[in-house]
């Protein structure tokens, strides 16, 4: 199959860009903002505090069955993408998590809570695979680094529309944050009629059987799939860690104690906007050093610098503001390696395994990175700097998988049919 080698986008090209960007900037409002309101609004279903373990508890156990959901939701439309095109599964994602992160509004228990985040999260999980693989099959090769590290920033600014969700409705009931997060599904009405199907996939789709399930651990391949299973698993659990944890760390210090509750919401709404923006810069690095000097060497660097900054930094609790200079270095290294995976994994897959196994290993990795947020939140007993450092250790085995990471072709970017 011949590589995309044009240096300049097409109007298609640039239709597909947008709207993987924006199916990933939505997955990040849409996913993230449960994670700010967490504790105070399982609290109020509860009918009780935010200092209550019971509360602490609860909101572990409602964030590991959305990250369950995020897995199994990527594995399902990872297959969908690959039978029934890349465009229409963004479309059918994306309205599914539009729908049930705003039904997350008239949630009554915290098990309704519970429900409403994990359908929610079947749409999250599968958005990505078929947005990576929608732009992996049509952006020129001369983009395709940069274009890895805008699209996974994509996410971050949905993470920052989060933050602000939270920070303008400080005063309100946390449950409206929720009816924002219906907005995704307008995005749809678009991508139907303006976004066409990649050709690499319509071609290999025409008159070809479909490859089961089963071959991604064919023996052409299936080392490749256990690497990227691997790498994303471990990598899951680091990168949650700083997305659960880290906002946790920053509501519960002990420089708030006495502030009202929409003092704290605006603590961490900018918490989370400062350390989404070094998370960005960190994501152009990978992008940058992938580039320059190969993907193996990207992971080896950024995992590297992770585990000093997890196991470094988070020894002792220290002031707000070193609490949110330990959390801005980790998101930049822990979360920037991102920046290199979206246009990386999908293409180290046959084209019509490609969202198949870019959704199936990256996303079966939620399900070990749930199992830690479960344990971890379970009572409350475990603090955010403790997690922290446990889960920086996690940094080692990463990077000896990292060591034997293939790279991508220099020729041909996209992977044959085997």
């Amino acid at each position: 199959m011949e590589a995309v080698n044009e240096d300049r986008m097409t109007p298609a090209q640039k239709k597909g860009f947008i709207a993987a960007w924006l199916g990933w900037a939505f997955d990040g409002l849409d996913g993230f903002m449960y994670t700010l309101i967490a504790v105070p609004f399982v609290a109020q279903l509860l009918n009780t505090t935010g200092a209550d373990p019971m509360a602490k508890e609860k909101a572990g156990i409602i964030q590991a069955v959305f990250l369950i959901g995020w897995a199994l939701g990527g594995a399902v439309f990872g297959r969908i993408g690959d039978l029934l095109g890349r465009t229409r599964t963004l479309n059918m994602t994306i309205i599914m998590y539009a729908v049930f992160t705003g039904l997350a509004f008239f949630s009554q228990e915290w098990w309704h809570l519970l429900i409403f985040r994990f359908l929610a999260a079947l749409g999250i999980g599968g958005e990505w695979a078929a947005g990576a693989a929608l732009v992996g099959e049509t952006i020129p090769r001369k983009w395709r680094h940069w274009a890895s590290a805008i699209l996974q920033s994509g996410y971050m600014c949905g993470m920052i529309m989060a933050a602000l969700t939270v920070r303008f409705m400080a005063n309100l009931d946390h449950r409206y944050v929720f009816l924002v997060g219906v907005a995704p599904a307008l995005v749809t009405l678009w991508i139907r009629h303006a976004v066409p199907e990649p050709e690499t996939w319509k071609a290999d789709r025409e008159g070809k059987e479909m490859p089961k399930i089963s071959d991604l651990f064919a023996p052409s391949i299936r080392a490749t799939t256990f690497k990227v299973l691997g790498l994303s698993a471990i990598t899951l659990c680091i990168a949650w860690t700083v997305l659960y944890f880290g906002p946790g760390l920053i509501r519960s210090h002990p420089e708030n104690n006495g502030l009202a509750k929409a003092a704290v919401d605006y603590r961490v709404s900018n918490s989370v906007i400062v350390f989404t923006l070094w998370n960005i810069v960190g994501n152009f690095l990978a992008a940058f050093i992938a580039n320059r000097f190969g993907y193996r060497k990207t992971f080896l660097l950024m995992l590297a610098a992770s585990l000093l900054v997890f196991v470094g930094l988070f020894q002792t609790t220290g002031s707000l503001a070193n609490s949110q200079m330990a959390i801005n270095c980790a998101a930049f290294f822990g979360l920037g390696i991102f920046g290199a995976y979206p246009l990386y994994f999908p293409m180290l897959f046959p084209t019509l395994l490609r969202t198949t196994g870019a959704g199936f290993c990256y996303n079966v990795g939620r399900i070990i990175t749930a199992m830690g947020t479960m344990a971890l939140a379970f009572g409350g007993k475990v603090s955010p700097n403790t997690a922290f450092v446990y889960v920086g250790f996690l940094a080692i085995p990463a990077m000896l998988i990292a060591a034997t990471m293939p790279e991508l072709p220099k020729e041909a970017e996209l992977v044959p049919e085997a």
